[in-house]
């Protein structure tokens, strides 16, 4: 009999996860049938800039939220208190500011450029394969960092809430994101983020009602607090949240945000500019309700949970106990799609990006330069192939071949940080910060001033993105500090300095590229 209530309570807790995973798949397969006949890498890695105003505020805040936005950030709060939500609420910013510095801009550009990645448009403003081929790598180098961390803090937070295995649970979502990805694409990934977003704000709501309820309701958590804990309402936490916590995490999940290829490429897909901006007013309103929410519920989380974050084993334990304690058993598991949710949208929208990186920004770049080189030592006789030998396949590109190539690359990519998550890295909230510095120090100044500075030019670029990136993952692996703050202030100071130097010690960028951004 007790057998059969512990495999009853299983089926309930598994039962919304693997029919919201069922209908993800579902959703990828819907799209790809109806995207058949239309251009592959258009809508495939764009999904044909097609998105309305709601799909886009939605695919943008599941990609910038991430699974530990769900727990090692309420987590934090629950230590901390009052003073990470004040920190944290930078973030609130992000969305806005990414479409609005960037959206218009990128888009009208990529439609001149006929562009699909963000690195079409930086090979385009710099004229630079060599930069390209850099700004691919850094994505993929990173962005297998971030999704490692994403499939090991949802598989974690599946067996701390489940009682399952952690290897089961990143076999449950962990394939079923890969899977659904590499079949529909961006367009797959933009509608099945939208229904992410909505699981994690359904996830938050559902989550704060039971723990005030577990709590005896806010006066008395509050109360109890005041009495208990009264370094949770100061600011700075009597010394656990210094300024230097402040400063740098306002950089690195605030304001340096806004140049993270994942967001900037949102700018490409979008249909119009009423789009757009309807975009920017829903995304920061649900930005700041799923951040806001959540930190705040990690806090509240002290009327379920007597003591320190030490008792449960650590701050990432906080919310999968909160999540036990205070909701029926027939709710777990739907609570728990909120935070899977987050995981799954920004492994998919990271996995499209890393795989145009390959194929659209690499590849297919490479075969079409190839291919021209034919063209020309056909009418130049004297002049000697390229070609090594059998490797003629690799240049007939045909759309059945980039469709190939295309979902098998994302497969491919998808499953390598799959068998890495299978032996876990620990300190996965710091592998997080450690990928977003270090897509922050290669791409902020490039973007930045390469979409709205002229004097910028290709040698300014190349030791920005590469000088940068380096002393920033060197100062990271020495562990080496200025005034305890984290590696990204050196990264990004850095990058800047480079950028200046070379753009005034390099040639100027020609007039027609000059014109064609700075019309």
């Amino acid at each position: 009999m007790e057998n059969n209530f512990f495999a009853l309570r299983s089926l309930i807790l598994l039962l919304p996860l693997i029919l919201f995973m069922a209908f993800m798949v579902g959703i990828s397969v819907y799209v790809r049938h109806k995207q058949a006949g239309k251009n592959f890498v258009s809508s495939y890695f764009v999904g044909n800039r097609e998105l309305g105003g709601f799909v886009l505020a939605m695919t943008t805040v599941a990609t910038y939220s991430s699974v530990s936005s769900f727990v090692g950030g309420p987590g934090m709060a629950f230590q901390v208190g009052f003073g990470w939500i004040y920190m944290a609420v930078v973030q609130v910013t992000a969305i806005f500011l990414v479409l609005g510095i960037f959206g218009k801009r990128v888009a009208i550009l990529a439609r001149k450029l006929n562009a699909v990645t963000v690195v079409d448009i930086i090979r385009a403003r710099f004229q630079s394969d060599f930069l390209a081929a850099v700004a691919a790598f850094v994505i993929v180098l990173f962005f297998c960092g971030t999704m490692t961390a994403q499939f090991v803090g949802g598989a974690k937070l599946f067996a701390a809430v489940t009682g399952y295995s952690y290897e089961a649970g990143l076999i449950l979502f962990g394939l079923v994101v890969v899977i659904y990805t590499s079949i529909g694409g961006f367009r797959a990934v933009a509608l099945t983020d939208t229904c992410c977003a909505i699981m994690m704000m359904i996830g938050i709501v559902l989550l704060l009602h039971y723990v005030l309820q577990a709590g005896g309701g806010y006066e008395n958590i509050m109360t109890t607090l005041e009495k208990n804990n009264p370094e949770i309402f100061e600011p700075f936490s009597f010394g656990n949240m210094p300024w230097t916590i402040y400063f740098t995490q306002w950089l690195l999940v605030g304001i340096c945000t806004i140049a993270l290829p994942q967001s900037v490429v949102r700018g490409i897909s979008y249909k119009n500019t009423q789009g757009l901006h309807q975009a920017m007013l829903i995304g920061t309103v649900v930005v700041g309700f799923m951040n806001i929410g959540i930190n705040f519920t990690g806090i509240l989380a002290h009327g379920v949970l007597p003591g320190s974050a030490a008792d449960y084993g650590g701050v990432d334990n906080i919310i999968p106990t909160t999540i036990v304690l205070a909701m029926p058993t027939e709710l777990v598991g739907l609570a728990i799609i909120g935070p899977l949710a987050a995981s799954i949208s920004t492994i998919s929208g990271l996995l499209i990006v890393a795989s145009s990186a390959i194929i659209k920004d690499v590849y297919l770049h490479w075969a079409e330069k190839k291919q021209r080189d034919v063209a020309s030592n056909k009418d130049n006789k004297t002049s000697k192939s390229f070609l090594i030998p059998n490797s003629s396949f690799l240049i007939n590109v045909t759309p059945a071949r980039v469709k190939i190539l295309s979902m098998a690359a994302t497969a491919i990519i998808g499953a390598t940080v799959f068998v890495i998550a299978l032996t876990p890295p620990s300190l996965i909230w710091l592998i997080n910060m450690f990928a977003f510095g270090g897509l922050e120090t290669a791409f902020f100044w490039t973007l930045l001033l390469g979409l709205f500075w002229k004097r910028a030019n290709k040698l300014g670029a190349m030791l920005s993105m590469t000088g940068g990136t380096i002393i920033y993952c060197a100062t990271q692996a020495a562990g080496f500090k200025i005034f305890n703050l984290h590696q990204i202030t050196i990264g990004i100071t850095c990058s800047l300095i480079l950028f200046l130097i070379g753009s005034y010690i390099g040639k100027k960028s020609d007039e027609a590229t000059l014109k064609l951004f700075f019309p």
